[in-house]
């Protein structure tokens, strides 16, 4: 059971073109929104979307995989774990982030 703790897996739409940041040690970071939909019809029959949006975050070779082949509107899988960080505003507020830091990606859809 130790593979499934702190494991998330979502398929959706890439929201914005990754951003890629190469590291002085050499290593890549790659970033971008990423849109997951839920389906389903209200009380009335009416078709209904609700979209959640996730920010992921991955390092070394699968950011190299996201530079070459993701791109804005792409359909793709990952795989990874939630992160929570915090970091302090310039007015001293202190803000909390949560990314899915991945470790696989499944490209889908169409070239």
């Amino acid at each position: 059971m130790s593979t499934i703790r702190n494991h998330v897996q979502l398929i959706g739409n890439v929201g914005q073109e990754p951003t890629i940041t190469n590291l002085e040690s050499g290593k890549k970071v790659a970033r971008f929104s990423f849109a997951t939909n839920v389906h389903y019809k209200d009380n009335k029959g009416d078709k209904k979307t609700d979209t959640d949006w996730h920010t992921i975050v991955s390092w070394g070779k699968t950011a190299e995989i996201i530079e070459k082949y993701v791109e804005k509107g792409k359909e793709v899988g990952v795989a990874g774990k939630l992160k929570t960080r915090t970091y302090t505003t310039d007015d001293g507020n202190q803000r909390y982030v949560t990314e899915v830091v991945a470790d696989e990606i499944l490209l889908l859809g169409n070239r």
